[in-house]
């Protein structure tokens, strides 16, 4: 490969993750925290491209690296995972997921105060981590509304789901509430809902890891959007 084929690919590689750190696009790879570093390197990537490209003219021949004998044209192949970046959105982690993962629920140092208002917005590991490891101490007698996508086990069983991660997409992980009360009366996989409810007593067992997924008495459902930011970085903070 060339020196100019080597600036466009790195000037593409640059404005790809320019593009997807300048939108929501990024959100589907890595947290919203490390948005500055993503355009951090897109901005480097572009800056090298160009001087790449700014060399290779000055020389005033196409200067190969490595040794003088072509390449297999096959490398080009490398190619398609950047296509991909570029002209393929990919869509949030889902029930798939979600059902094939054990609950990464993890039990906090603290709980801070609810803030005041009902019913309380809770992500759905706050309110998971209370229910389960608090035993719904900070939740009794308060109202609560938690947003997240819909799953169904083989046996039908509801639950209430978010992909909270530590970096980025690749290590995400579910975390689970169980769903009772007054459900809708059709349930589609994936769809997401505003569910308002109550804490519910007990604990069931996720059958993949055998950690604790707790209870929510649900009052009322509606389905919502898919929040800009599909994944839960509660225990990021």
């Amino acid at each position: 490969m060339n020196r100019q084929a080597q600036a466009a690919v790195l000037f593409l590689l640059g404005a790809a993750l320019l593009h997807a750190g300048t939108t929501d696009l990024y959100l589907r790879y890595v947290k919203a925290g490390l948005r500055p570093l993503l355009l951090a390197s897109g901005a480097v990537l572009i800056v090298a491209a160009l001087a790449t490209a700014w060399y290779a003219r000055r020389s005033g021949r196409p200067a190969r690296t490595g040794h003088a004998h072509p390449e297999p044209r096959i490398s080009w192949l490398l190619l398609l995972p950047l296509l991909a970046l570029i002209l393929i959105a990919p869509p949030a982690l889902g029930s798939y997921s979600a059902l094939r993962s054990g609950t990464a629920l993890q039990k906090p140092y603290a709980y801070g105060a609810l803030p005041a208002g009902d019913p309380v917005r809770l992500s759905v590991v706050d309110y998971a981590s209370r229910a389960a490891y608090d035993h719904g101490r900070s939740l009794h007698g308060r109202p609560v509304r938690v947003t997240g996508f819909l799953a169904m086990d083989h046996s039908g069983a509801p639950y209430l789901v978010r992909m909270a991660l530590n970096c980025c997409a690749a290590d995400a992980q579910p975390v689970k509430i169980a769903l009772r009360g007054a459900l809708p009366p059709v349930l589609r996989p994936d769809a997401w809902l505003e569910v308002t409810g109550a804490y519910s007593p007990g604990t069931v067992r996720d059958p993949v890891n055998d950690g604790p997924i707790p209870y929510l008495e649900v009052t009322s459902a509606k389905p919502v959007p898919m929040p800009h930011d599909p994944y839960d970085e509660t225990w990021n903070n």
